[in-house]
């Protein structure tokens, strides 16, 4: 491993590529991180902030004087046009599903001469939800049904099918209340315009993630029409933190879907 390659002063304008340095122990190559980050803590106290997800104070990016930049998808392409326009070097990533997540980390750890230590944890992530896949079969065995999941990303309007949100959840036991609406790769096409459609469709369990908003249980069983949904009757409403699941790198593939698997599998268990 030659840590001296690549990059030397790298700015990450989204969390994820923030937390998979720190995991290849290459956190001094990053000199700003978003304003968004919290996974690891320490960053937050140890970087300086330089942008927010849409906007980016771009004179201070480039006071930094980095020899990369990277950010997400399309929504960043503004600010990624303008670092390219002063001379940065940016790479901007668009992974959306669980192999796009594993491709990039891998990218990311090949650009910093940590090839093999990146290859080696996503082999073992691989392993931990190939275990995943194998509990929820183990409970299908003993006649358990999988159940019906809604997943809402945003409650007004209601967005939800985030494609690595839907593999993820397909992997810890679940099945998605909207999977048609994972081939979207952006939010205004996967708007759910009739609350009436995810009443129709009846979820057993409601998961909010309303992207760093904090999630409101009680709002959602007192939607109009909603007392006869399956999740509300039973209460079965609950919240991952968007930090843990819509960002698209190591904590949705580690702690988003651990606490899916937890939520499914405790249903799972109660039902036959």
């Amino acid at each position: 491993m030659n840590t001296t390659l690549g990059p030397q002063r790298i700015v990450c304008l989204t969390e994820e590529t923030t937390e998979w340095l720190y995991l290849l122990g290459q956190e001094s190559r990053i000199v700003g991180i978003s304003g968004y980050t919290v996974r690891p803590r320490r960053a937050r106290e140890e970087k300086p902030k330089v942008s927010a997800f849409l906007t980016a104070k771009i004179d201070k990016i480039l006071a930094l004087q980095p020899d990369c930049v990277f950010g997400f998808s399309d929504l960043q392409a503004d600010i990624a046009a303008l670092l390219i326009r002063a001379g940065v070097q940016v790479t901007v990533f668009n992974q959306r599903s669980v192999d796009e997540i594993h491709s990039m980390l891998f990218q990311v750890a090949a650009m910093v001469g940590c090839a093999e230590a990146g290859l080696a944890w996503i082999e073992a992530n691989r392993v931990q939800l190939d275990g995943i896949r194998e509990a929820v079969k183990t409970l299908q065995a003993l006649g358990k049904r999988r159940p019906r999941v809604f997943f809402e990303e945003w409650d007004e309007p209601h967005i939800s099918g985030i494609r690595w949100v839907s593999e993820l959840l397909g992997i810890a036991g679940g099945d998605d209340c909207f999977p048609e609406l994972a081939t979207q790769s952006l939010g205004k096409n996967r708007i759910i315009a009739e609350g009436a459609e995810i009443v129709r469709r009846n979820p057993d369990i409601i998961i909010g993630s309303w992207c760093g908003k904090k999630f409101r249980p009680e709002k959602v069983a007192a939607r109009a029409g909603w007392q006869d949904v399956a999740a509300v009757k039973t209460g079965q409403l609950f919240e991952i933190k968007s930090a843990d699941i819509l960002q698209p790198g190591p904590a949705a593939l580690t702690d988003g879907v651990a606490q899916m698997h937890r939520i499914v599998t405790t249903w799972m268990q109660s039902h036959g």
